[in-house]
């Protein structure tokens, strides 16, 4: 699954800002969430197949974390959109303050 699709239930968001606090049991997690057991681990299984969390065996408990490379997807895309509008407001800028008016001028 996509990670943004992933994120894109608010069932799914809520899971990763529980586990943005800490790591926790798939019972805590369905216990916060107030959802049954199938419907937390179905929630759980999307986010896992998205890379954004991840699970271990402690006993007979399953534990999950943030997955810290499903994440850095969501940053590097970040990264890529503050970029482009960062380029697009200084040229923005620059026409208000009619920089590229008196430009053209000093190029005649």
């Amino acid at each position: 699954m996509d990670s943004f699709l992933a994120v894109a239930d608010p069932t799914r968001r809520k899971i990763i800002e529980l586990l943005g606090s800490g790591e926790r049991s798939a019972g805590e997690i369905t216990q916060a969430l107030q959802v049954s057991a199938p419907a937390a681990s179905q929630h759980l299984k999307a986010l896992r197949d998205a890379r954004l969390v991840r699970v271990r065996v402690a006993g007979q408990r399953r534990i999950y974390s943030l997955d810290p490379a499903g994440l850095d997807e969501f940053d590097d895309w970040l990264r890529q959109v503050r970029r482009y509008w960062a380029q697009r407001l200084d040229e923005l800028e620059r026409a208000l303050r009619g920089e590229d008016i008196q430009r053209g001028r000093d190029e005649k």
